[in-house]
């Protein structure tokens, strides 16, 4: 819409000392001529915006200019107290519903309606969570090293971490930091994670800090070609976790299902949750695995 644009457009305009209109139309996906005509509409509107053609020209606001209200819509503040509830969902304070009741006081003339999205970052292990939340985000203020110890695929041990971000990712919260161990960046999975403390050692941040690549492809980058065939009553299941498209129907009226996984021992573990509603194809590793561990169990619980 127009005049989202022209928000959007005031709003850069107040944090950049300047700009340029390819540099506004590649933003905002508009037209050179597109952004003209909103400077135009901006400055009729009275907000003092300064152009100037040829080299070192651009787009600016006068130096000086503030605004006397918020440029925030009704709109834009819903989604700012439904992300601030969200993160209140996992916090252990009461530091987030502080800062809503003082947008709320500020801005009531902008809040209409009743809430029209509720998102909850919480899960059955809050109460382990908000603590751990807590002290990862007091380290990351102080500039601390934090230590844990960490239970992984390979084993548990004693870590100590620069910690830089908190992520939430996948339907779980990770940390993102310099590992001292591994001399490298890790991610680390909080539910892993024990004995989480704050220590009283400094670090400096690292020039260049990498933002976490929190793309599947990076994340979970494949490798193992998957083809299983799944009842029709698992339907829901398959949806649900890869999408209405990962499966075509077989011959038999089973779906024919086809994805790439990355962990073998993943793999293993969540085709056998389906139980005699899932017989692997390929890969024959995946299947010997399962017959085997199917033999073994069998055995464990195979009657005197």
């Amino acid at each position: 819409m127009k005049i989202d644009r022209m928000i959007g457009i005031l709003s850069f305009l107040l944090q950049e000392e300047k700009t340029t209109a390819p540099e506004l139309a590649e933003r905002f996906e508009v037209s050179k001529r597109t952004i003209n005509r909103d400077i135009e509409a901006l400055c009729k509107a009275g907000i003092p915006i300064h152009t100037a053609q040829g080299t070192g020209g651009g787009i600016s606001i006068m130096d000086g200019y503030r605004m006397d209200r918020t440029i925030l819509t009704s709109k834009d503040m819903q989604m700012i107290l439904a992300g601030l509830r969200s993160l209140d969902s996992v916090s252990g304070s009461s530091y987030y519903g502080q800062l809503m009741e003082k947008i709320q006081a500020g801005s009531s003339e902008f809040i209409t309606g009743r809430d029209s999205i509720l998102i909850d970052l919480s899960s059955w292990y809050r109460d382990s969570l908000a603590p751990k939340i807590e002290t990862i985000q007091d380290a990351i203020g102080d500039r601390h090293l934090i230590k844990f110890q960490y239970y992984a695929p390979s084993g548990e041990g004693d870590r100590t971490i620069e910690p830089y971000y908190l992520v939430f990712r996948w339907s779980s919260w990770y940390l993102w930091g310099w590992c001292t161990d591994r001399k490298d960046y890790r991610l680390f999975k909080l539910n892993r994670m024990d004995k989480v403390e704050e220590t009283d050692k400094e670090f400096i941040c690292r020039q260049n800090a990498p933002v976490p690549d929190l793309s599947t492809e990076k994340i979970f980058p494949g490798g193992i070609k998957v083809k299983a065939l799944f009842t029709r009553d698992m339907k829901w299941r398959l949806v649900e976790e890869f999408g209405p498209h990962c499966f075509t129907e077989a011959d038999d009226g089973r779906l024919l299902f086809t994805a790439d996984y990355t962990d073998m021992e993943n793999l293993v573990t969540w085709l056998m949750t389906f139980g005699a509603k899932a017989e692997v194809l390929e890969p024959a590793e995946a299947r010997n695995i399962i017959r085997r561990n199917a033999e073994e169990t069998l055995q464990i619980y195979k009657e005197n």
